[in-house]
């Protein structure tokens, strides 16, 4: 007979069993949190409302922080409670809940740094045509794409467990359910699984991070003869697109085992990088920060 799954919630050992120290990391995440909800939600509602920001860039810039706020909000509230109160159980159904919701925001958001690095390739190394490639409709089709893209791969991820049997223990060693940890508490052969996981994953976070080191490869290699700001400039969006796939291919293009290192990976990913992004594309965009003086100027003024 086939194992039967009698498990109807789990337990999550989070990152800490210390309660001082969930305090402070309750008090740190929190500003973490609140962080990144402002920093984005101004990126998204200064491009909004600017009628200077109004290029595709911009667009796939807003379309990225709204991304990251519904990533984090997805991730950090359920963080936060489990550190105040320290209750760290969680349904079967919720867990599978939370594993849907997590892939389809990492899926598209990791789709969208591609289209991000396509449109920059666009307008540096095809400056005339930029305006009729990178279209309204264009731009929509490809946001859509992403949101697409990273839907299908939330879908895979969520079959490849669906169905399989959970016996006990029901103990997962991480602060979120994630397809590892909950593979590892199967109680059948996961060979087979286990390839179709990192197939699904690890696979496109690699062909997206290659794709994205052979685009800003071009696009640094034609910007040789400009000034060192704007390489330096361009360099610095290439390193903070790659940031965000690298831990994801740690992750997934890997055995599917557990690590120690996997809880820091997936911390960076959920509540560091959601939270950097807007000092990334804001503080160092001239356009970005004056349309922010503007809004602050006329809110100021009324």
């Amino acid at each position: 007979m086939e194992p039967r799954n009698n498990v109807t919630y789990f337990i999550l050992l989070g990152l800490t069993q210390n309660p001082k120290e969930q305090k402070v990391l309750f008090v740190m995440f929190l500003l973490f949190y609140i962080l990144t909800l402002l920093g984005n939600l101004l990126i998204v509602v200064t491009i909004s409302v600017s009628k200077t920001l109004n290029s595709p860039m911009y667009f796939f810039l807003a379309s990225l922080s709204f991304m990251d706020m519904a990533y984090s909000s997805s991730i950090s509230p359920r963080l936060l409670s489990d550190l105040f109160f320290g209750e760290n159980t969680i349904s079967f159904e919720s867990c599978r809940t939370y594993l849907f919701i997590e892939h389809i925001f990492v899926g598209s958001e990791v789709f969208l740094l591609l289209v991000m690095a396509c449109d920059h390739y666009v307008a540096i190394c095809r400056p005339l045509h930029y305006l009729v490639i990178m279209r309204q409709r264009v731009c929509v089709v490809l946001l859509v794409v992403s949101w697409v893209g990273g839907f299908l791969h939330s879908v895979i991820q969520l079959g490849t467990i669906y169905g399989l049997p959970f016996c006990g223990p029901n103990v997962i060693d991480h602060f979120t359910c994630d397809m590892y940890p909950l593979l590892k508490l199967v109680c059948t052969d996961t060979y087979v699984i286990d390839i179709l996981v990192v197939a699904n994953g690890g696979l496109i976070c690699t062909i997206v991070f290659l794709l994205l080191l052979i685009s800003y490869g071009v696009i640094l290699r034609s910007l040789k003869n400009l000034s060192q700001e704007g390489r330096w400039k361009a360099l610095q969006t290439c390193v903070s697109h790659i940031t965000v796939v690298v831990p994801c291919i740690f992750m997934y293009a890997r055995p599917a085992k557990t690590f120690s290192i996997d809880k820091s990976l997936s911390m960076f990913s959920t509540v560091i990088t959601p939270m950097l992004n807007p000092l990334i594309y804001s503080l160092r965009n001239s356009e970005m920060t004056n349309a922010m003086k503007k809004l602050w100027r006329k809110n100021a003024g009324r």
